[in-house]
């Protein structure tokens, strides 16, 4: 399995140098992802996607009430994500 850093930098990589992929991942993450990845993202989860400019940098914090199974395996650098 991908690490969620690795599928990160996969979809960072191609919608920087595909156009319509980065308007489809801004407009609507889910679809974007589904299809980039050959998923189907489960409804119960949200995907939202912030661009950088000049003036602001976005920073992803971890959230703070996952399982212990989940927080393994992100210190291990694994998604913890089901799908």
């Amino acid at each position: 399995m991908n690490s969620a850093i690795e599928l990160s930098a996969r979809l960072t990589e191609r919608a920087s140098v595909d156009g319509d992929f980065r308007s489809r991942l801004l407009s609507d993450p889910k679809a974007a992802v589904s299809e980039e990845l050959g998923v189907e993202v489960p409804d119960e989860v949200a995907i939202k996607v912030h661009e950088n400019d000049m003036q602001t940098v976005h920073v992803a914090l971890p959230a703070t009430d996952l399982a212990e199974e989940q927080l393994e395996a992100i210190s291990a650098g694994r998604c913890c994500c089901s799908w």
